[in-house]
């Protein structure tokens, strides 16, 4: 197997188990077992290394020499680390994408809340809430600040399935109610009040994590 195809199947190998994590089938602090992995997914071992190699530099995957591979559990500090640095490119995308956003741009923001009417689990929810932001972050319109985001998209969706494992209760509408509100902020142009309630999105998360 040549460099290339052997970098293509390992990236598909990622993908799997990425989604694996995301749709709940790996918990936080599960065991990822090379051997059982190759077997499941019918490759070989080396793929499978470098996927999990991949999956560790995105913070999804940790590594211990006497465990083994694990999905990341995160940590108090952790949670901390992310919700901050998240509401800190939050606040410059919401502020671009009212400062310039075409209504484009908005409909396609709003089309990904309406999606969140068709999840019927808090692991869909979880995957509509990602594809909201990513729209926010792609109406900002700034290259650096989306490769920001992108270096934090998959430990962003561990903490929000994290928020969902510690509990659900009310969780599909509050998210539903929660981003049609971030819409009609978006939409009226009001910064402070769009980044008022983007805050309080980000704290609703973060106080189940730290205070649940």
């Amino acid at each position: 197997m040549g460099p290339a195809r052997r970098r293509g199947l390992s990236t598909e190998v990622a993908d799997e188990i990425r989604e694996a994590i995301f749709d709940g089938r790996y918990a936080p602090g599960e065991a990822l077992r090379e051997t059982e992995l190759s077997e499941a997914l019918e490759v070989s071992r080396g793929p499978v290394r470098e996927a999990l190699q991949k999956l560790e530099r995105e913070g999804l995957v940790h590594t211990e020499w006497h465990r083994g591979a694990t999905v990341t559990a995160l940590s108090l500090q952790d949670v901390a680390e992310l919700d901050s640095l998240r509401g800190a490119l939050e606040v410059l995308a919401v502020r671009r994408v009212v400062d310039q956003a075409t209504d484009a741009d908005l409909s396609l923001i709003e089309k990904t809340a309406a999606a969140m009417d068709r999840a019927d689990t808090p692991h869909e929810m979880v995957r509509c809430d990602i594809a909201f932001h990513d729209a926010v972050y792609a109406a900002a319109n700034h290259s650096r600040l989306q490769q920001a985001w992108e270096a934090i998209r998959s430990q962003v969706h561990l903490f929000l399935i994290t928020r969902v494992g510690v509990s659900t209760d009310g969780y599909l509408e509050q998210i539903r109610e929660e981003h049609r509100d971030l819409v009609a902020a978006l939409r009226l142009g009001n910064v402070d009040g769009a980044l008022k309630l983007f805050a309080e999105h980000r704290r609703h998360a973060f106080d189940v994590l730290t205070k649940g």
